[in-house]
């Protein structure tokens, strides 16, 4: 087909959508709906994995997490084998940073648990959220940490016991949004805490920048044990040297292994976890997302594809004596095909362009509550889709329009 042919045949095919625009507004009402979802998911999960990918950097490519859990992201409940195990200790991340020659800092956490999470309170403000971790002044030279006021606390407070503390960034926002909260007193759980430093603003995931880390206060590990002496639990996060991080994983593994009295024949009753097993298991939660994304958006589609189908084999029984009159002129049957074919992925190519500007309207609406971004793949994807849908189901029809007898059609009424 020449591209005269061709452009004769999308003036054809507007033209029939301009004659019955609300039975084709109808019609593509199916794609519109399957294309926004797609637009409105993908950037959904293009916004996360930016953030996600921009948290994981921070964690730097040389940090582990060891708990006596699995660490990373956790989907299902623990299991019970996991709940009996035996916790991590404080002597455990003093073994690491001594024994295991591949890690250069090896750092304990602690914290209460949330039912009893204390209180902290600046003058007549209180927040009952906040996460207090105590944990020794190293934490600061692992890439998780960055202060942007002040400083971290120093090895003679934690071990002297020192009630100082460093707060992240929504709670200095909170309790001295006017004012600088270095050598401000706040209380934590009843106790008067000097702030000695203030944490960057990390942008969080889901919850906005007022949960993680920057609604956390660091203090002296000896310091929260003296308050909380039945803490048991330890995260130990620790740092490879550079280029042995493979090293430090098997290095800490046998380590672990013996002082945890694991048989030889047993797995592992701790869990050790880097940024890029975490990465790992975020890509398979998010490609689980994107199979669920065309499926919901593929019934959409699917519903459109069928309109589009009834809707040409009504276009062709009503425009039968037309069909005649083409052919008796010259009209080729893939001339007819064609002039149907384009009439339909046009009707769901501008249900595509309409998905992918509606889409996009409700990423940026919901870009004020949830992390969004638009990738260049969707509305690619969205619109070569549309057009596909209108390929694949305008098919039918325009083979029974080539089919016609001229004869029979000019004698149709």
């Amino acid at each position: 087909m020449t591209r005269q042919e061709l452009q004769e045949s999308f003036k054809m095919a507007m033209a029939t959508l301009r004659a019955h625009k609300l039975r084709s507004s109808l019609t593509i009402l199916g794609v519109v709906i399957g294309v926004t979802t797609v637009m409105v998911i993908a950037s959904f999960i293009a916004g996360i994995r930016m953030q996600f990918e921009e948290l994981i950097d921070s964690f730097g490519t040389r940090t582990l997490f060891i708990f006596r859990f699995e660490p990373g992201i956790r989907l299902g409940r623990i299991s019970p084998e996991e709940r009996q195990r035996p916790p991590l200790t404080y002597e455990d991340a003093l073994a690491i940073a001594q024994y295991c020659p591949s890690v250069e800092i090896a750092v304990p956490i602690i914290w209460p648990p949330p039912m009893n999470r204390p209180p902290v309170r600046y003058r007549d403000q209180e927040l009952y959220t906040v996460e207090i971790n105590g944990t020794l002044p190293q934490l600061e030279r692992i890439a998780t940490i960055h202060i942007a006021q002040g400083r971290f606390f120093t090895d003679w407070e934690n071990t002297h016991r020192q009630p100082v503390c460093v707060i992240g960034s929504a709670i200095a926002d909170k309790f001295f949004p006017y004012m600088n909260p270095i050598g401000k007193t706040i209380y934590i759980g009843g106790k008067e805490f000097t702030v000695v430093g203030v944490l960057e603003k990390q942008e969080n995931i889901f919850a906005g920048s007022d949960s993680g880390e920057n609604s956390r206060i660091y203090v002296p590990y000896e310091t929260l044990k003296k308050m909380y002496p039945q803490l048991e639990d330890h995260l130990i996060i620790a740092q490879a040297a550079p280029g042995r991080m493979d090293q430090a994983i098997d290095e800490i593994t046998e380590l672990l292994r013996r002082r945890r009295n694991v048989p030889y024949d047993q797995p592992n009753n701790f869990g050790i976890s880097t940024p890029d097993v975490i990465r790992r298991q975020f890509d398979q939660i998010t490609f689980a997302i994107v199979v669920l994304m065309f499926a919901i958006s593929s019934v959409g589609l699917l519903v459109g594809g069928i309109g589009v189908m009834n809707i040409m084999l009504v276009s062709v029984t009503e425009r039968t004596r037309e069909i005649g009159i083409r052919k008796a002129i010259g009209a080729r049957r893939r001339d007819i095909a064609w002039q149907f074919l384009i009439e339909a992925m046009v009707l769901t190519g501008i249900g595509g362009l309409l998905g992918i500007l509606v889409g996009w309207g409700l990423s940026e609406v919901v870009r004020a509550f949830l992390p969004t971004t638009m990738p260049l793949w969707a509305p690619v994807a969205g619109f070569t889709v549309s057009v596909g849908v209108g390929l694949f189901f305008g098919l039918w029809p325009a083979m029974k329009a080539a089919r016609l007898d001229p004869v029979e059609a000019l004698r149709y009424e």
